[in-house]
């Protein structure tokens, strides 16, 4: 916060409100992926297994921005750098399991699909609406506000996924969205390595500017 006297000129001052977001956050995302592991397994959809290893990563994405919040701008994207690295692995990975299903692939259980679809929609929407505010930070604390508004587009699509494995009794609409979901997160990794990447130059040529610090409102 304004004011403080503690943090290294280059840091930026605690925001408390933001790291009790991130708290509800990682407990919100930990509990979504045991309850998606365990709905994945019973139903055998590879988009709900794809949106399960999301809310990990997302737990896993929520813990390093609590521990790098107060540290140094370097610190927190080198952070974001780690982030978009695994938001990357974790796209390539569903791709690669989604081609593999194609072949050996057999129509998941719709029903827990579209239940599990909607609870997590919930969940992430709740979430989503607690970080809005902090989109526009730096890297980040832009990638957590990435992660919380493409998981919610991405239960949409489970849902949506759902209705066409219910409708057409095929493996296809399953794995349609599983790529999506990795799509949308390689697509967000691309964007927060190229922020965090911007913001390590800025900070190596000494041009760190003020809305590098944490800023609660912003544009995307």
């Amino acid at each position: 916060m304004p004011g403080c006297n503690h943090c290294p000129p280059d840091a930026p001052a605690a925001d408390h409100r933001f790291r009790r977001v991130l708290w509800v956050a990682l407990a919100v995302n930990a509990v979504m992926f045991l309850v998606q592991v365990i709905a994945s397994w019973f139903s055998g959809s590879l988009a709900l297994q794809a949106d399960a290893l999301d809310f990990l990563g997302d737990s896993f994405n929520y813990a390093i921005s609590l521990v790098v919040l107060p540290m140094a701008l370097a610190t927190r994207a080198k952070a974001a750098l780690l982030k978009g690295g695994c938001m990357a692995a974790f796209g390539v990975w569903v791709l690669a399991y989604a081609g593999y299903r194609v072949i050996n692939g057999i129509p998941p259980d719709a029903v827990v699909m579209g239940v599990m679809g909607f609870v997590a929609l919930a969940a992430n929407v709740g979430v989503a609406v607690l970080l809005y505010r902090y989109r526009g930070g730096d890297a980040n604390m832009r990638s957590v506000w990435l992660c919380s508004r493409n998981d919610a587009v991405a239960n949409f699509a489970v849902i949506l996924a759902a209705a066409g494995v219910f409708a057409t009794a095929s493996h296809w609409p399953d794995l349609l969205v599983a790529a999506i979901i990795a799509g949308l997160a390689l697509h967000a990794a691309v964007d927060v390595i190229r922020q965090a990447l911007t913001e390590i130059r800025q900070d190596d040529a000494g041009e760190t500017s003020p809305d590098s610090r944490t800023a609660p409102e912003g544009a995307d």
